[in-house]
């Protein structure tokens, strides 16, 4: 029998991953610029408390449209040519990146433009995110899935990293550098986007109402509580202890790094992530992985809690860099179960599903946080967050035995059939 071949040797899976890592290094620039230059802004009229609120709103604004179009784009991932999806949506973050950079130039850059380009970050990454994780499967043949998943992880946390130091770094030179840089790269993720050929599409459902189709999305997750116990669990842990959100704090208030310290900071977790989607790409998971995930999820929680109370640049940037392996650890297992345990006619909705919780998680988090940093302060609202997290593991772990029990990647067979009227309970 033949080996399977690597994801990278497929053409449509190269160009989507090179899209991927350009787009991201792209929007993580952007994101640490935006975050610097609305609390570089806040300061100027506000204290400490007051700017890390600012800041967690921004999270909040990117959050709300995404919420409330999960519905939609998850049907629209399942309806609408994957492909045409990402484009726009990339096309729109070009857009966007241009304007700011041209407001940043004329000096006209206010609190209320970064918010409105925050909103509409948070519109295109609704409809491309679906899209994105459900277009992955269609690129390669299944027994690779996990191998491309880990590998379509490294073009993600690649970007992390590169994207904030590159961010900063520019920023450092001259603004106008770095937003010029953010849209080309933009631009040559749609161009490399526009590379890859048709693919697969679901055949269209006819039969029901588009509504009754969208409810499918979220009874399907709710009645398989493998995907449930995955989704949740990263809900709650990265809600409460996330700390991304004041990392501008951070590096200018409590570590006095300032901005290329701001630039190593927000790129410690994607060195950890990174390291770990390399390693899963030639050596992917094979057993206990629930189990493994778990304690993954567990020590994600004690390095956020180490780098809350650090004073201490290296110690920070390190518990930082073993958070972001923890979490590649969470992130291989849970995207290797959903999509595994997800039948292709499904896939788009139930990446919005998983794309909501973990967009609550994320911008959501930052909310949360910045709101916790205005009433407890930065160290303590990170502090407490990692506590709490820890709590939530050891909950999960006794309501959702189905994680521990989860051994493997393998599931039955019957999955790969459409699923009648969308539903299926493997």
């Amino acid at each position: 029998m033949a080996a399977a071949p690597h994801p990278l040797t497929i053409a449509n899976f190269r160009a989507y991953w090179l899209s991927r890592l350009a787009g991201t290094i792209a929007i993580s620039a952007q994101g640490i610029i935006i975050g610097w230059q609305v609390y570089g802004l806040a300061r100027q009229t506000l204290d400490v408390r007051q700017s890390a609120f600012l800041l967690g709103m921004i999270g909040l604004v990117q959050f709300v449209p995404l919420f409330l179009l999960t519905p939609v784009v998850g049907l629209a991932a399942d309806s609408v040519d994957r492909r045409w999806i990402v484009r726009s949506t990339t096309a729109l973050l070009t857009v966007n990146a241009a304007v700011l950079g041209f407001l940043t130039w004329q000096d006209r850059l206010s609190l209320p433009f970064l918010f409105t380009a925050a909103m509409f970050v948070g519109v295109a990454r609704a409809f491309s995110g679906p899209a994105y994780s459900a277009l992955a499967p269609n690129l390669v043949p299944r027994e690779v899935l996990p191998t491309a998943i880990a590998v379509s992880s490294i073009a993600w946390q690649v970007g992390t990293i590169a994207g904030p130091s590159v961010g900063g770094l520019l920023y450092a030179i001259h603004p106008d550098v770095a937003y010029g840089t953010i849209a080309a790269l933009l631009l040559l993720a749609l161009g490399f986007m526009f590379l890859i050929g048709p693919v697969p599409q679901p055949a269209a459902q006819t039969d029901r109402h588009p509504l009754q189709r969208i409810a499918d999305g979220f009874r399907y997750v709710r009645r398989n509580r493998l995907v449930l116990a995955t989704i949740t669990l990263d809900l709650f842990v990265v809600l409460l202890a996330g700390a991304t959100a004041l990392l501008p704090i951070y590096a200018r208030d409590i570590l006095h790094v300032g901005a290329r310290g701001l630039g190593f900071l927000a790129a410690g977790m994607g060195i950890g992530a990174a390291a770990g989607s390399i390693w899963f790409s030639f050596r992917p998971m094979k057993a206990d992985v629930g189990v493994k995930m778990l304690i993954a999820v567990c020590i994600f929680a004690v390095a956020i809690l180490v780098f809350g109370v650090s004073r201490s640049f290296p110690l920070s940037l390190t518990a930082l860099i073993v958070a972001g392996a923890a979490d590649m650890v969470s992130v291989y297992v849970r995207s290797s179960l959903i999509q595994l345990h997800t039948p292709d006619a499904m896939r788009g909705r139930v990446s919005a599903v998983s794309q909501l919780t973990i967009s609550a998680s994320n911008e959501l988090g930052e909310a949360e946080t910045g709101l916790m940093a205005s009433l407890l302060g930065p160290v303590g609202a990170v502090a407490v967050g990692g506590v709490a997290a820890l709590a939530i593991v050891l909950a999960w772990s006794q309501l959702f035995p189905e994680l521990k029990r989860a051994k493997t990647f393998d599931l039955p067979k019957t999955l790969d059939l459409e699923p009648q009227h969308g539903v299926a309970t493997p």
